[in-house]
């Protein structure tokens, strides 16, 4: 076992993360400071890969993506990105339509539970295709493209750990041309706030849409949907 560090080693450290990190910081990050030094490096690592490096998105687009999450999921930590949201160039009528969407990713629940218990008594009502019509009304009137609302919404899906309405908004992020890669970007933000698991899931639930032939994938995505042995270990 390693001795604990002195006070002056627990302050300087919190200074530093103070200074990276724009200037504050969080309880968790004292924690860290004062007993687990190496695990803050790769906590650090893995927040910037997750949240300022660039990717795919464009970094106003990732914003969008970040309210839906913490806004979709109840979760007051992370305001934070509403200031980065604003300083890419959001205004307070997008934040408001991304909160309108996010707060209609709740309601997946009800339409799943209809497409499994009603639909036969609605021959001619496609349930799959009122959910998706729903978001794309909330649209009407603002400045959000569909393909970024798609990926607000699978960002938020992904957060709920809602299989069905996360497979009705990858259908209909293809179907609005968001790229896959984006897609892909837009689940993985989920893992801060919720966790690797909830990734897992989602990417399981989007795998199974490309090998149902739900959704067409690229050559790239292709292999990964062709690529044997996926799944939970079997002893």
């Amino acid at each position: 076992m390693t001795g604990a560090p002195s006070p002056e080693q627990v302050r300087a450290r919190i200074e530093a993360i103070r200074a990276a990190r724009g200037g504050y910081v969080l309880p968790h990050h004292g924690a860290m400071a004062a007993a687990l030094p190496e695990l803050h490096a790769a906590y650090e690592a893995m927040y910037r890969a997750l949240t300022i490096d660039p990717r795919h998105m464009t970094a106003h687009a990732r914003e969008v993506v970040w309210l839906a999450i913490l806004s979709a999921c109840e979760e007051p930590v992370g305001t934070h990105h509403l200031h980065r949201f604003m300083e890419t160039g959001g205004t307070e009528a997008e934040a408001a339509a991304v909160f309108r969407l996010a707060a209609w990713a709740r309601g997946a629940a009800t339409y799943a539970t209809l497409a499994a218990h009603w639909a036969e008594r609605l021959p001619g009502l496609s349930l799959e295709a009122e959910y998706a019509a729903g978001a794309r009304a909330l649209l009407a009137g603002t400045d959000l493209d569909e393909a970024t609302a798609r990926l607000a919404l699978i960002g938020a899906q992904t957060a709920r750990d809602d299989a069905w309405g996360l497979a009705r908004e990858i259908e209909a992020a293809y179907a609005a041309g968001a790229p896959e890669p984006c897609i892909a970007e837009a689940m993985s933000l989920a893992i801060w706030p919720r966790g690797v698991n909830p990734f897992v899931r989602a990417t399981e639930v989007w795998l199974g849409l490309m090998r149902t032939g739900r959704v067409a994938p690229s050559p790239a995505f292709r292999a990964w949907a062709e690529a044997e042995g996926q799944g939970a270990f079997g002893g």
